[in-house]
């Protein structure tokens, strides 16, 4: 019969028009858990709102659009007058103008803040991840701006403001401001102590003259960055803005953006200073002390991004298995892609139950909470920016040929999955970290260590790993060859802690037995065949 060849069938609906919060029920019940009863009902109105955003068919499209259209470069005008503009996508406004409206930039200080704001960032990166840099630097900015508070108190409503506004103009005339930040240079990399930035002080009132080059600088069309530079009295943290407040530009030479491996809507950038004005953060000399605060904010957004990327992958997974027929039924149906999808999903449940406990214990600010986080937070970094990109590659796999090709959506969620991991210091950078705070810090192994045992005698497998932990801990002497190996039973630990006592018991139970109890193998796909590995991919499930 003539056309038959061209009938379309056994194809999977596309996944739009649904509300990705709501049909995320470990994101729904982590905020349920953590979010107090005064603001939760507000918090969950407002995040299924936020939801339906992402899984519309618009913002869908825009987050497309804004990848196949990536930034340029203006160094000059028409007349030959250096400008030094990065060139966005409608796209990407519309995107960043969603972002900042949704609060993204505005969790300092509001009730429950951190933890609507993480749902909330977790959310907006599965529709389009590359402007999470610059809603991540903008909200990480503020905890180091408050080093100097006469500084804070001018910008501190701008960063945390609900107006995006992209033009460059004096900040005192912006509704809204973004911040980036510039620390990378090309013969430091991670030993920022290296650099070679020079500050030159020019007044009494703390400002300076910059020269030097930043090898890695994030969002260059941001209306300031904190960089660091050295001062007469040491490495120093500076506010440098994009246009002074007299209207003229401040010398920063884009010298060109980098082409990157994923993450291509957002511009990162090679900048040149030659006098730039500044101003400083803090004391001469501490400017890693002043901008540790922001980068364990941006560690945390690592973490929330990459728990979103991997949730979208698993969704997008289970959401193809359920509707794709082979050999007789649905694949979900079938032992094997069930085992897959199971232990997909247990790692983005995992990574999530993490990601918004640190969130809660920012918002709660207690002296034990901030101990937890100063371990806790790099130890979530290392570990779930790791296990980003071997999810993302597994669901792709589970669509087939269809998750190789573009329009699935799948290879940009490929793409995305190494970078959290990178950047805002790499795996050897946390665990490092993580040795420093065991260390230096005896009241963050006391916190993480009452955290963990808030589940003990629930799961003998947990009891175990715990107790193993212990006696790794026992010993920290050249501990340096073994960190990563420690950091991450840390992390599995806790994500096992966090799943017994709050998770469903299927859930609990196949966590614990591949991730703690060695009951399972290196790939994914091969948990015990006796657990309840229906119940677990049904939680999975997003509702279209």
């Amino acid at each position: 019969m003539a056309g038959t060849t061209h009938t379309v069938t056994n194809q999977t609906p596309p996944l739009v028009q649904y509300d990705v919060f709501g049909a995320d029920r470990a994101l729904v019940e982590a905020v349920e858990r953590h979010l107090a009863a005064e603001v939760l009902d507000e918090g969950l109105s407002e995040l299924s709102g936020l939801g339906r955003t992402v899984g519309s068919a618009q913002v869908q499209e825009w987050g497309v659009l804004a990848n196949e259209h990536p930034p340029r470069l203006r160094t000059h005008d028409r007349y030959g007058h250096r400008i030094d503009e990065v060139e966005f996508h409608p796209s990407w406004h519309r995107l960043l103008g969603k972002g900042v409206s949704a609060g993204l930039t505005a969790a300092w200080g509001r009730p429950g803040g951190h933890v609507r704001r993480a749902a909330a960032f977790q959310l907006w990166t599965q529709v389009e991840a590359g402007n999470g840099c610059p809603l991540s630097m903008t909200h990480a900015a503020v905890p180091a701006l408050r080093a100097e508070p006469e500084l804070a108190a001018v910008w501190e409503p701008r960063l945390t403001s609900s107006v995006y506004d992209p033009a460059l103009r004096p900040p005192g005339q912006k509704p809204g401001a973004l911040f980036g930040m510039g620390m990378t240079e090309k013969q430091g990399g991670s030993d920022v102590r290296a650099n070679r930035t020079a500050a030159r002080p020019l007044s009494e009132d703390g400002a300076y003259e910059l020269t030097g080059h930043k090898w890695f600088c994030s969002a260059p069309m941001s209306d300031a960055f904190l960089v660091l530079a050295q001062a007469p009295g040491g490495l120093t943290c500076f506010l440098v803005p994009r246009v002074l407040e007299d209207g003229t530009r401040n010398v920063f030479l884009i010298q060109r953006l980098k082409d990157k491996l994923g993450n291509r809507s957002n511009a990162s950038a090679e900048v040149e200073f030659d006098g730039t004005w500044a101003r400083r953060v803090g004391e001469e000399g501490r400017g890693v002390r002043t901008i540790i605060g922001m980068v364990a904010a941006t560690r945390l957004d690592c973490v929330l991004g990459s728990a979103g990327l991997m949730r979208q992958a698993v969704a997008q997974a289970v959401h193809h298995c359920t509707y794709r027929e082979a050999f007789g039924g649905r694949l979900a149906d079938k032992p094997l892609m069930r085992n897959v999808l199971a232990d997909l999903a247990l790692e983005s449940e995992a990574a999530t139950a993490l990601a918004l406990r640190l969130a809660a214990a920012y918002d709660d600010g207690g002296e034990q909470e901030r101990a937890l986080l100063r371990i806790a937070v790099p130890a979530a970094k290392y570990w779930v920016t790791k296990r980003c990109a071997p999810v993302t590659v597994e669901a792709a796999e589970c669509l087939g040929g269809n998750g190789y090709v573009e329009e699935s959506g799948m290879p940009r969620l490929v793409r995305e999955s190494p970078l959290n991991s990178i950047w805002e210091g790499a795996g050897n950078v946390q665990a490092l970290d993580v040795l420093r705070a065991l260390g230096r810090e005896p009241g963050a192994l006391d916190a993480y260590l009452r955290e963990v045992g808030r589940a003990r005698g629930a799961d003998h497998r947990l009891d175990a790993a715990i107790k193993n932990l212990l006696t790794e801990l026992a010993d920290l002497e050249g501990a340096e060859g073994r960190a990563r190996r420690l950091v991450e039973r840390l992390a599995l630990v806790l994500q096992g802690s966090l799943l017994v006592r709050y998770a469903p018991p299927q859930v609990a139970d196949a966590f614990c037995a591949a991730r703690l109890g060695g009951d399972g193998g290196s790939a994914f796909g091969t948990l015990p065949h006796t657990l309840d590995l229906a119940s677990v991919v049904e939680r999975a499930r997003p509702v279209s």
